[in-house]
Formats: structure tokens, sequence, C-alpha cells
């Protein structure tokens, strides 16, 4: 096996330290040097032309992100950012995901002791295994499509089953963020609200996600506009309006299961779904604890569909994606009423993973009365395809996957194509259109 040489950047000797070490355990890796900030890290990467860099988001003279982007831009190559926890650090960590880092870890504590660092040690090193594996699958893959003289080298993309028209996703929207409006700026300026008061006139316009219209009342949520009541009895957040009518009668329902490189996915995914989408979207994405609120607050910027994490015990309303906070589990819930909801819990891992998609997914299985919709996308490991294969068994309406030449990591769509149990195999560009057509019916 050839040896795959590692770059490790952080300005903390300590940190430089752990992380060589751990990273010098697995035999199949060589540490080829070290630097302590940006600068000296895009000179080492054109020196030395590491398979993979560990990247420190904070650092002196020049910080990770402006490394990344010279990273990317002049030699690229697949790196794996090392994340604090503070707000600022998970903001930044965010960006780099968008800049083009493969994946992320949260530095172990100095104070964790050995077996905290032994665990993100681990992880690390699988992380690293991955990235490095995703460039020579690219590099393959470019490879053939220059031998073939084709835009598609990947048999992966054809239908597997069932197939049907997917159309391309609609190009009237931006992948920059949606504009808000602010006082003194004209209600047009504001895309996303703008495109829903001119679809739905009746409703007064908002002016900020904050600020949204409170929807008209159920008969039988009357009286409790304080908040909607969790399936455990308890309350699941913040107090909040009862949704419409209309909005909890959904014939539909879509689950999306993603892990390493699912952020810009689920970026590209939901920034090309229109907001009257007539199903709630519940979504898994491996990521730890405090990450996933602003993951969701930044994605809720792209998209027209309303992005939050998701609260225990919040009905599911059509046009809102629900984000899985990280160290939990989500599923979805019948209430007695003939409304759904989230339901979150703290259960053991399944196949190592809270949140995981196995778990999502499970949930869909007695929900039988809907049209049930299970997307896996780009991630590592298997997670998401036994429960895909059970709700194929079961009568889901749709089971998709994003194809290989879109994956950053091939794992997890590999895993559910290999059980035979996905009907489409999509890139992921198209993923939007095969949804917005699956649930139209």
């Amino acid at each position: 096996m050839t040896t795959k040489k590692i770059l490790v950047v952080d300005d903390s000797v300590f940190m430089r330290t752990i992380i060589t070490d751990v990273i010098s355990r697995e035999s199949s890796f060589e540490v080829i040097g070290t630097a302590q900030d940006g600068k000296e890290a895009v000179r080492k990467v054109k020196e030395l032309l590491p398979d993979a860099v560990t990247l420190d988001v904070e650092m002196p003279v020049q910080n990770g992100l402006q490394a990344l982007q010279r990273i990317m831009a002049e030699c690229p190559t697949p790196v794996i950012m090392l994340s604090s926890s503070t707000e600022d650090g998970r903001s930044e960590t965010l960006t780099a995901l968008e800049l083009g880092a493969i994946d992320f870890i949260c530095k172990p504590s100095p104070t964790g002791g050995a077996s905290t660092i032994e665990e993100v040690g681990q992880v690390l090193v699988d992380k690293l295994h991955a990235a490095i594996a995703a460039a020579e699958r690219r590099r393959q893959m470019e490879r053939l499509k220059l031998f073939l003289g084709s835009d598609d080298p990947s048999p992966n993309t054809r239908h597997a089953a069932k197939p049907v028209a997917v159309p391309p996703a609609q190009d009237h929207r931006s992948t920059e963020p949606v504009r808000r409006r602010t006082s003194g700026t004209p209600p047009t300026t504001d895309r996303k609200h703008a495109v829903r008061k001119a679809e739905s006139p009746s409703l007064p316009s908002a002016s900020a996600r904050g600020s949204r219209p409170k929807p008209v009342l159920p008969a039988d949520e009357a009286g409790k506009a304080a908040g909607v009541p969790s399936v455990h009895g308890a309350s699941g957040g913040s107090a909040k309006a009862a949704p419409s009518e209309r909005a909890v009668r959904f014939r539909h329902i879509v689950a999306i299961g993603t892990s390493t490189g699912g952020p810009r996915a689920l970026k590209t995914l939901l920034s090309a779904l229109p907001h009257h989408l007539p199903a709630p979207v519940l979504i898994v994405q491996h990521m730890p604890p405090n990450f996933t609120r602003s993951l969701a607050e930044r994605l809720d910027s792209y998209s027209e569909l309303r992005v939050k994490e998701a609260e225990d015990g919040e009905v599911l309303v059509s046009g809102t994606a629900y984000i899985a906070p990280g160290g939990l589990h989500m599923t979805a819930v019948a209430r007695p009423d003939g409304t759904y909801a989230i339901a979150l819990s703290q259960t053991d891992p399944v196949s190592g993973h809270r949140p995981s998609v196995d778990r999502l997914f499970e949930s869909l299985l007695p929900l039988r009365q809907l049209k049930r919709h299970a997307v896996i996308l780009t991630g590592m490991g298997s997670d998401g395809a036994k429960m895909m294969q059970r709700l194929a068994e079961d009568g889901a309406a749709s089971i998709f996957a994003e194809s290989e030449e879109s994956c950053v990591v091939f794992g997890m769509p590999r895993a559910a194509i290999e059980l035979g149990c996905v009907s489409q195999i999509i890139p992921l560009q198209d993923m939007a259109g095969a949804i917005v057509t699956a649930t139209s019916g």
C-alpha cells in the first residue's frame, strides 16, 4: 500500500503535536510537514504536494479560510478543517465547506483526556482516508471523461428502476443568499418574500424570517397559539402559532440523509426547491451538536423554503425543511388529530451515528397514508441504506440516490444502490427537479 502524505497546519504547537501523533499511528499515513499559519501552509502545499491537509480555521498571519481559498485556487488538495466549537468557529467552518473543504472535525479538548484525543483521532483518520479516496476517484473520472469524450463517464447516472422524466432545477433561483429586507429597503428587493406575496396575495408581507405572517389556526388548535404541544408532553422549543390547516394537511413527505459533503450538497438542493413545495423536508446531516443550528440558518438564507433546526414536538408544515440537531435522533410521528410532528431523542447511536439517517427513514414506515420520498446524498459509510430498502419494500413513492459523479464521497449512495432498492440515481444538480416531479401528484 502506498503511504499517503499529510500536511498538518495549526498555530498551536500542542495541537500540531497531537494531530501529528494520531495521524502517524496510521501505517498508511506519513506526516511530511507542519505549518503554523496559513501563508506557510500554502507555500508547503506547493512544495510538498501532500495527498491531504488538516487545516486549522483560526490562525495568525493568514487564517484558515484565506489559506483554503488559495490552496483550492493554486494547488487543489483535499482539506479537512479543524474547528473550535465557538460561534465564530462554527460559522467559519461552514464557510470553509462551501469553499471546498471536504469535511471538518472539532478539535480535541486539551482537558478531555486521552480517550477524547483517541476518539477524535480515529474520526480524523477515517475522514482523511475518505477525502483522499474521493480525490483519487475524481481524478479517475476526469481521465475517463477525457478518454470517452463524454460529460457523463459514470454508469451510475442511469436510472436504477422505474425511470421518470426529471426536469432540470429551475434556473431563476440564485445560489447567492436570499436578500433580507431592512428598514428603508423596498419590499421588492426581498426575493423570497416577494415571491410568496405575489403567489399568496391574501397574506400580509413579511420583512424578515422572524416576522413571517402567522397562519390562521385550525379549529382544533384554537387556544393553543402559545405553542405546539410536544409529542412527549413537554414543550419542544420556543412558543409559536399553530400552522394553517392547509399547510399541515399535506400528502407527501420528503426525508434526506447525508454526511461528508452534505452542507454543499444541501445548499445546491435546497436553493433549487420552490417555497410552495407541497411537503415537509426532514434532513439528517451527520454533524456535531451546536453546528446544525448554524447550518440551518445558513441554508435558510439560500433557500425559498423555510429552513430551521428541528424542535421536539413541533408540527410538520409543508414548504419547510427541518435539520436534525447534532447529537439527537429525529423522527416523524403521526398525531391523533391527523397532523405529523417531530420527535427528538437521545437514544443510543445507530451504527455510530446520532442523528441517524436509518432512524429517520425507519420512522416513515408507519406513515403509509403519506407518499414517502427518501433521498440519500453524498456521505461516508452506509447510514440510511438499510431503511431505504425497507421503505422500498413497503411501497415508498420514491427512493432517490445521488449519482457518483456529483458526490464528494459516494459511500452512502453506493450502499443503497448495491442493495437494489434505489428507483433513480440522479446527479445533484437534477435532484431538486426530481423531488418537485415526485411530489406534484
